[in-house]
């Protein structure tokens, strides 16, 4: 067997290769399909919306929102003074404040539950609260707040009233 005959031997056995991996990669998708199918993952058949089984839509628990700002010179408000959740279903609420004084001053909120135990399961994911706010003379700032109802609320707690009280930081922020 001459070396060209070995050559033309070996490239069409690399071919066969070549078009067996080639059909190979093609019988994969629809085995690939099977074995999710069996396994139960990426079903096609599912429904286009899946539904939070966290939210608990059989209930719904009243927000009543208050603010305050005592000696400080700030009009701070909530835009709504209540809103109706679903425990489990996320919500953003916000709150205005202007600085009235011709001065820059800094404040920081602090939250307040009634009852109080239902602190617990008023959990916050974004907060004024969370740090200190620094407004310039005449600001006018929109913030909002992101929280859950925790599920787990007592069936014998309607309502929750969450108020914000605004304090003066010391040495931050210019007085008159």
């Amino acid at each position: 067997m001459t070396l060209r005959e070995q050559n033309r031997k070996l490239s069409t056995r690399l071919a066969v290769v070549a078009l067996g991996m080639f059909g190979f990669g093609f019988a994969l998708v629809p085995f690939y399909q099977q074995i999710c199918t069996a396994l139960g993952i990426n079903n096609l058949d599912r429904p286009a919306a899946l539904a939070n089984t966290q939210v608990d839509i059989s209930r719904t628990v009243t927000i009543e929102l208050d603010s305050n700002a005592p000696n400080l010179p700030w009009r701070f408000r909530p835009l709504v003074s209540h809103i109706e959740v679903h425990p489990g279903a996320l919500t953003t609420v916000e709150y205005e404040v202007v600085n009235v004084r011709g001065a820059a001053i800094t404040g920081q909120a602090v939250p307040s539950y009634g009852p109080q135990m239902a602190g617990a399961y008023f959990k916050k994911l974004e907060c004024f609260c969370f740090t200190q706010q620094t407004l310039g003379p005449g600001e006018t700032r929109r913030m909002p707040v992101t929280f859950i109802v925790d599920p787990k609320l007592p069936k014998d707690v309607n309502t929750i009233s969450v108020s914000y009280t605004f304090f003066e930081v010391e040495g931050r922020g210019g007085k008159s």
